[in-house]
């Protein structure tokens, strides 16, 4: 009886990781899964803007100015959205991963770290497409008439949520779980009041608005607010603004961010 030997090679699987585009990409998916299934998370990103804006266009709580109160509102809860998942739920989410050591374990994968930050990017992003339309939707429903060049809203989105993303990131990074918990609820609703989402800035002292100005959020509600309510162009200095937080607080998560 003959016995054949086996050639070098066969029956062996061939080892090595999977290109790059289809790890980061489901990771990505991944990401978006896990966010979906979080109930606290859709209540953060979904539910609060969407019935913000159905309450205060329906009922005249704060004077918006002239005009519709939903030509008012409506770029302001976008933005809002985009602070919620960028920001809250994206610090809130990789806080506990890392106290957890999921990140850890992550950054031991084939997968790189900026591999892993660029797939929650482009969960933030899905997710943000999402609430988009959501809120365009009931907005449109309640009467919203928008202007202006959509790409300039586009470019406003994307920035603002690189300005958000880095800043949640940051703090995700820097500090405990339970402070990122509580530092992100508590910005998110600071902002909400003071970053001219449905309060307007006119209705603050000169000094006091001079400096809400400079934040992120009131440079993306009122860059969205330039172009959809009243039809300008691109809005660059509410653009410049987004661009250097986003550039500060990308630089910062990228030198601060500790993985364990």
């Amino acid at each position: 009886m003959t016995v054949t030997e086996p050639t070098t090679g066969s029956f062996l699987p061939a080892p090595g990781a999977a290109p790059l585009p289809r790890m980061i990409g489901a990771q990505a998916g991944l990401e978006t899964r896990m966010l979906l299934r979080n109930g606290e998370q859709l209540l953060l990103t979904v539910i609060i803007p969407s019935v913000l804006l159905v309450l205060f266009s329906a009922v005249p709580i704060v004077q918006t100015g002239a005009g519709r109160r939903v030509d008012f509102l409506a770029p302001g809860l976008l933005a809002l959205a985009v602070l919620s998942t960028a920001f809250t739920g994206q610090a809130i989410a990789t806080g506990f991963e890392r106290r957890y050591g999921v990140l850890k374990r992550l950054a031991a994968s084939p997968l790189p770290r900026w591999g892993l930050m660029a797939a929650k990017t482009c969960s933030v992003l899905v997710v943000e497409a999402g609430q988009v339309v959501l809120l365009a939707v009931i907005a449109l429903a309640l009467g919203w008439s928008p202007h202006g060049d959509p790409a300039a809203v586009l470019l406003l989105l994307v920035v603002g949520t690189a300005a958000f993303s880095g800043l949640g990131l940051l703090m995700a990074g820097t500090l405990k779980a339970e402070a990122t918990l509580a530092a992100a609820n508590l910005v998110f609703l600071l902002l909400l009041v003071g970053g001219g989402v449905i309060v307007p800035l006119a209705k603050f002292p000169h000094a006091v608005r001079a400096v809400l100005e400079l934040l992120p959020i009131s440079a993306l509600s009122g860059g969205l607010r330039d172009v959809l309510q009243h039809g300008t162009g691109v809005p660059w200095g509410p653009l410049g603004v987004l661009a250097v937080w986003a550039v500060v607080a990308l630089a910062a998560a990228a030198r601060f961010f500790r993985w364990e």
